[in-house]
């Protein structure tokens, strides 16, 4: 029996059973709702003889009515009953097909976040219930105060990332001391700019003689303690030792570079093996052979794809690259971080479901962070705001260093070097880029540059009562002494603590202040940002002046405070988009 026969046999309308196949783009016979499809060639005409059978078709003819194969069929319709009527428009006139819908299967969200190049995929309703495994995933410890308590799109961050050396997981028993605590071995502060043009990765080395403060820390019943600090000891036991936890390398970090971070994520030696496996390798260069006992790598020159053992050997060498020390490997790891961001961005990774879904899993399994980012989906966010930094404005920087003289002839450990470190960390602290970028926020600091243009007053003219508003205790009087002996600002005065602390100086002055708040902010190098318009006080003499509040960003009498324009120039920097082998 033929289809057009069969289909009045069953009083059902033989143009209701063809249908549009998504998946091919070609018409499909449907004879009934759970039968299979027959694809027959050529289109239908929509019209109907009399009879209710479809006449022959003719080539130029309109299809018939496209439907997509999940819609469930049409009322049926009698033999015989009224035909449709014909579409307005030109007759013969072929449809184009409809394109079909997108699953939401489909709908995959891929994110990186700084090294740990996080993904997360989902996908409709059973992306809700992977979310949930993810979250499980990750571990969390309690910092307190040391972290914030969320996280913000709209500003500027800090992510200091730690790798331990602790031997746990699978396969790791023979990596490293045995008897660790899990140190921090690999340490990066990660900051990511506040217009998201450009990131900054700082390696500092776990060799570093620095003083570890005081931290608090909290017990798993919620109870507080108090661990002493130590001066001049590795970076690296600022974890670990003596309890102590993320919040307490957080903390050294801060006292060390000045700059805060804001929140941490931390990572052992699994993590490196399960993300390369995960994302079927990544591509690595080395400039000579590579056969290393101690580490197990063993790799000819050139590229060559590693993953799992060989991804964590090629991080852990030391003995094969440079000088065989830290300062060396951290560079061959600050390499293989950059391609393993290039990987993870990859058409190759981001088109494929399943490396997607094996990297979010993996990546969550390898992460124990703060309270304050510990929900995948502040994960998410962190990682889709890193996303949006292009990777060659993404800088790998290594804290500038001096071999410790305290080491005598052979050299163990290395101090921070006095004169070209600050600068970097200013640099840092000020939001300002190692690469080129165009900047979002050009307006606003013309508004401020503008606020310091006119008429400046005499420095003899200059009247001012410093307070100390949190800056290192006696900054007031050093301040004063530097304005009068220094300067000639002869008609200031310290007048002690100011009633609380502010974060940034400040520079109060009333409307006919103004061409005085503009040669001491020009003396001090005060941003247009520390002026603020507001009242005049009343100095010792009975004279109206101006309050120079000194905040937690004091850098001392006479040095600046306006914010560097531009990075300086860095030796061994390294950018995401490039591939280096090393050496």
């Amino acid at each position: 029996m033929d289809a057009q026969s069969r289909g009045r046999a069953d009083n059902i309308d033989p143009a209701d059973q063809w249908v549009l196949n998504p998946n091919t783009g070609e018409y499909e016979l449907r004879l009934n709702p759970s039968g299979a499809q027959s694809p027959v060639p050529g289109p239908r005409r929509s019209a109907r003889r009399d009879d209710g059978a479809a006449p022959p078709r003719r080539r130029g003819d309109a299809p018939p009515r496209e439907r997509e194969a999940e819609v469930p069929q049409q009322p049926r319709r009698r033999r015989g009953a009224e035909p449709e009527p014909e579409p307005q428009g030109r007759r013969g006139a072929r449809r184009p097909p409809k394109k079909p819908k997108k699953s939401k299967a489909k709908k995959i969200i891929a994110w990186t976040g700084g090294s740990m190049a996080l993904v997360l995929v989902a996908v409709g309703s059973a992306g809700y219930l992977y979310l949930k495994h993810l979250e499980g995933n990750v571990a969390t410890t309690d910092v307190g105060s040391v972290a914030k308590k969320g996280f913000s799109k709209d500003d500027a961050f800090n992510i200091l990332i730690i790798g331990t050396d602790k031997r746990t997981g699978k396969g790791n028993a023979g990596y490293g001391d045995k008897n660790s605590v899990g140190h921090a071995d690999t340490n990066i502060l990660l900051h990511v700019a506040k217009d998201r043009t450009n990131a900054t990765a700082l390696s500092i080395p776990r060799d570093l003689i620095v003083d570890i403060p005081d931290c608090k820390t909290v017990e798993p019943d919620g109870k507080e303690d108090i661990i002493g600090g130590t001066d001049q000891h590795r970076f690296n036991e600022s974890l670990g030792q003596e309890g102590r936890n993320a919040g307490c390398t957080m903390q050294t970090v801060q006292a060390v570079t000045g700059i805060r971070p804001d929140h941490f994520m931390m990572v052992d030696f699994n993590a490196v093996k399960t993300l390369t496996s995960a994302v079927g390798g990544v591509e690595v260069c080395v400039a000579h052979a590579v056969n290393d006992p101690d580490s197990h790598l063993n790799l000819p020159a050139g590229k060559s794809t590693v993953k799992g053992e060989q991804a964590l050997a090629f991080v852990r060498t030391r003995h094969s690259f440079g000088n065989h020390g830290d300062l060396d490997r951290i560079k061959a790891q600050q390499q293989f971080m950059g391609s393993l961001m290039r990987k993870m961005s990859s058409s190759d990774t981001l088109t494929n479901p399943k490396k997607l879904f094996d990297l979010a899993d993996a990546a969550t399994k390898a992460l124990t962070v703060d309270q304050g980012i510990k929900s995948v989906g502040t994960l998410k966010d962190i990682a889709l705001e890193m996303k949006k930094v292009p990777p060659k404005n993404i800088t790998f920087l290594t804290v500038p260093v001096k071999d410790n003289p305290a080491d005598g002839v052979i050299h163990k450990t290395v101090i921070v070097d006095p004169v070209a470190a600050p600068p970097i960390f200013d640099a840092i602290n000020n939001d300002v880029s190692f690469t080129d970028v165009k900047k979002k926020k050009k307006a606003a600091k013309d508004a401020q540059a503008a606020r310091l243009k006119g008429s400046r007053s005499a420095a003899s003219d200059v009247r001012v009562r410093i307070l100390n508003g949190g800056a290192q205790a006696g900054s007031a009087q050093s301040t004063l002494q530097w304005m009068q002996t220094d300067k000639g600002i002869l008609k200031s005065e310290n007048a002690g603590n100011a009633p609380a602390e502010l974060s940034k100086t400040t520079l109060e002055y009333a409307p006919d202040q103004a061409s005085q708040a503009r040669e001491l902010a020009a003396l001090m190098g005060l941003s247009g940002s520390a002026l603020k318009p507001g009242k005049s006080v009343t100095n010792s003499q009975g004279l109206p002046a101006m309050t120079l509040t000194l905040g937690k960003d004091f850098k001392g009498a006479g040095v600046s405070m306006t914010a560097p324009s531009k990075a300086p120039e860095v030796a061994n920097k390294s950018t995401a988009d490039k591939a280096q082998c090393a050496s």
